[in-house]
């Protein structure tokens, strides 16, 4: 054994044995959480997400450029590796080389490793350009991510120098299948050296790139760059569904003492995985409605600041002391964080590799309010009016059915016999201007010819303000009773013009044996419009804007259905906010928001209706109660309610239909 193998063996035993430590270190950790949340299911589909998201970068390129240049650094990493470890292995045993696979074959290994050795540089030297250049603010700056641009790029220099001079010194049947690393080899030779200089200096840059690769080795389980080794996994354990609801409390489990996470360990293995799959590439920053109007929550420094809490709590979390645990809320999450968070959901749509921000603070918001009692003052009336009236606001049940008075809207006490339930919503009973929306819905099922009834003072609160805001068990002690009602009348199907109300019938009952088709009003007109049971024939001379429900779009992926109705509108012309569809932005009343107060930055109705005005569209149509509710206030805080209209898509659509 030379002593180049004795130095190896020792050098990569220390390097891989450390790093091999680490790693089972921030596994142990993740095994620590008491959380349960299982995702074995749909192998095939699980397997198919990671072959397109992390082998074919797809979720990369929402950002072209950004996407190209991490795929270049990627794909080239893969290839190159291959590289690498024949250089290892020649190392060990100078007689060992992939040049059994033939001349042909080898000499296209070469060239395709040379080319993707420029090509990782070209991304490295776009990503500095990004960094110090351009310097987006979601992007930030970070140390960390410096130093691995300056080894990666140590790393490719030092592959065209080892090449360049063993090409000189060997003169390898290859040498013209490397054509950046021969045409460099010229270069080289115009110095002048001896043969044996050639190789000596080749294997000295052989060497920099080995020791280069097994400090990548010892570095990443501590940096950002830890997403290398859990991205995959991570997506792998993805939700696959756009559609999701919260996961709910068992109550009847006398086990559970803990609701909701007061330490970091109380929130599950997955949401550690999130933590060490986070890239810092603050797409989901860029998007988040709290942090661009000020306030104090960015997704991307929760998830670091978690992993940090967690980093910090290590010795107590791998001992098995969870009393000595840190709170989960510290010097960086703290309440106003939690609080900030309208639940758009715009962080885990924007997220490439699948962390899921909201349930996080889900989790935190449940423990403060079910365990600590701490919630923002103005929400104790909420709670209060939906115990006691079955709805967030101060208003009698009995008067709940009072919108459809004079509209001959029978009830499913008098009416069994329907097509569909009108499940009509806390906001359709009660604000005024949302009853308006529910009578022109109300107009279209009958121009349709629609059989429907409505529970009238049998319908109470969905429960969804509640969830969001942490009162998990408001929310069941609304829901169960909900979902007994709905199938002591046989209900199958259900139509509603609140995205809130969607959400929660059509994703979070099922956990509570309430399985129903339910549609959104959007989607309901917009199937009417195809069989041709409405027929919009009036014209309405507007420009119009859409503004897209979060609840609806991120959280259901209905991007289409409102779009199509404001298209078959006549003479109507539509007109997209820059912010749309994925990267719409929030009207701020999600997440509880709607019921709490706005005290720290911008207002985010405010900045949603700026970019509805840049459009100079006549008519900003919503479909959404809250929605409607605050880009209305917005409008008027703009003083331009004389010359713009906040209206609902059935609104618009009745105006047109003779």
């Amino acid at each position: 054994m030379t002593w180049q193998t004795f130095l190896l063996l020792g050098v990569a035993g220390a390097a891989f044995g450390l790093s091999g430590y680490r790693m089972i270190t921030l596994f142990r950790l993740m095994r620590a959480h008491r959380g349960r949340d299982s995702r074995l299911s749909e192998i095939s589909a699980r397997l198919g997400t990671v072959l397109v998201n992390v082998i074919g970068q797809r979720t990369l390129f929402r950002k072209p450029m950004a996407g190209i240049m991490h795929a270049m650094i990627f794909w080239g990493f893969l290839i190159i590796t291959v590289g690498t470890i024949e250089q290892l292995l020649s190392t060990l045993n100078a007689s060992w080389s992939f040049e059994f696979i033939g001349h042909t074959p080898y000499s296209a290994l070469v060239f395709v490793q040379d080319v993707f050795t420029l090509l990782v540089l070209c991304g490295v030297a776009y990503a500095a350009y990004r960094r110090f250049v351009v310097r987006p603010e979601y992007l930030g700056q970070s140390r960390d991510a410096n130093l691995i641009l300056l080894f990666t790029a140590s790393l490719m220099v030092s592959i065209f120098l080892m090449n360049g001079f063993f090409i000189l010194s060997r003169q390898p049947f290859f040498a013209e299948s490397m054509p950046l690393s021969h045409a460099l080899s010229r270069l080289l030779g115009l110095l002048g050296l001896s043969g044996d200089a050639n190789e000596a200096l080749g294997t000295l840059f052989k060497w920099v790139h080995m020791i280069i690769v097994l400090g990548f080795a010892v570095y990443i389980p501590g940096s950002k760059h830890l997403h290398v080794v859990a991205a995959g996994p991570n997506t792998f354990f993805r939700t696959l569904r756009r559609e999701k609801g919260m996961k709910p409390i068992r109550f009847e489990d006398e086990s559970v003492t803990q609701y909701g996470a007061a330490k970091i360990t109380d929130l599950s293995w997955k949401d550690t995985l999130d933590y060490y799959s986070c890239t810092e590439c603050g797409r989901c920053q860029e998007l988040c409605p709290a942090w661009n109007t000020q306030k104090p929550l960015s997704p991307k420094n929760l998830i670091s600041d978690l992993k940090h809490n967690l980093f910090n709590n290590k010795k107590s979390v791998l001992a098995g002391k969870h009393d000595d645990v840190g709170h989960v809320l510290d010097a960086h999450v703290t309440e106003d964080v939690i609080w900030a968070c309208t639940s758009c959901r715009a962080c885990e749509i924007a997220c490439p590799v699948f962390i899921e921000h909201t349930d996080k603070i889900y989790e935190i918001r449940r423990n403060l309010v079910l365990m600590e009692s701490r919630f923002p003052t103005e929400v104790q009336a909420v709670f209060k009016n939906m115990e006691t009236n079955g709805t967030p606001w101060a208003f009698a049940a009995a008067d709940r059915g009072a919108w459809a008075e004079g509209l001959n809207v029978p009830t499913l006490a008098d009416s069994p016999d329907i097509d569909v339930l009108l499940w009509v919503g806390c906001a359709g009973s009660y604000d005024d201007r949302n009853k308006k929306v529910l009578r022109s819905f109300v107009s279209l099922l009958k121009k349709a010819g629609v059989r429907f009834s409505i529970l009238g003072s049998e319908e109470q609160c969905t429960g969804d303000p509640a969830r969001r805001i942490g009162n998990e068990y408001l929310f069941q002690s609304l829901a169960q009773p909900t979902i007994e009602t709905l199938k002591r009348y046989s209900v199958k199907r259900i139509v509603t013009a609140c995205p809130h109300c969607f959400n929660t019938l059509k994703n979070e009952y099922k956990d509570f044996g309430g399985s129903f088709e339910v549609f959104h009003h959007s989607q309901f007109i917009a199937k009417l419009l195809v069989e041709g049971r409405i027929k919009p024939a009036k014209s309405i001379e507007e420009t119009i804007t859409f503004h897209d429900s979060c609840y609806l779009g991120r959280w259901n992926n209905v991007y289409t259905e409102p779009r199509s109705i404001l298209q078959a509108l006549p003479s109507a012309k539509l007109v997209e906010m820059k912010n749309n569809h994925d990267k719409s932005f929030c009207c701020g009343a999600g997440g509880g928001r709607m019921w709490m107060e706005e005290t720290q930055g911008k207002r985010i109705n405010i900045s949603r209706t700026e970019q509805a005005l840049e459009t100079r569209a006549g008519i900003v149509a919503s479909s959404c109660p809250f929605c409607m509710t605050m880009v209305s206030d917005g409008v008027k805080a703009k003083e331009m309610q004389d010359k713009v209209k906040v209206m609902d898509i059935a609104e618009l659509l009745d105006q047109a239909t003779p």
